[in-house]
């Protein structure tokens, strides 16, 4: 079901000094910080050959980062992202096999959201993949 690794996500507590550290220290290209309202982030993509990194920063009251930071105050890895082909069917066989896949409401599947590169993305409950904050991205 999942494809390639489309990034790995690290809460920062400041993104301009996560994009200091990656570009001037690790000599990385960084993309410019794009605020994303919806998800309560601002982000950046650090661009690698195979993959990319994403830092993100609270965005507003609310933010899901908020109290990931609080707990983690120097930052941390955030969560993982996988491409998918179909986001929906990728969803409907998770939910049928007992994955728990956040931002259900009323009883109905969680929709996806617009995620930073423009496509449909969904989050998987970080206790049934061991752990961790699993993101879909649906990549044609």
């Amino acid at each position: 079901m999942i494809g390639r690794l489309n990034h790995v996500a690290i809460a920062v507590p400041s993104l301009k000094a996560g994009i200091a550290t990656y570009a001037n220290v690790l000599g990385a290209k960084v993309t410019k910080p794009q605020k994303l309202p919806e998800h309560g982030v601002t982000v950046v993509f650090v661009e690698l050959p195979n993959t990319k990194i994403e830092l993100l920063e609270a965005l507003g009251e609310g933010s899901p980062i908020t109290a990931f930071i609080e707990r983690n105050p120097a930052g941390g890895i955030h969560h993982i992202c996988y491409e998918v082909p179909d986001i929906i069917v990728a969803r409907d066989k998770l939910i049928a096999d007992g994955a728990r896949v956040l931002g259900a409401k009323d009883g109905q599947p969680a929709e996806p959201k617009i995620g930073a590169h423009g496509n449909p993305v969904l989050f998987l409950h970080p206790k049934d993949f061991c752990g961790t904050l699993v993101e879909l991205e649906e990549v044609k």
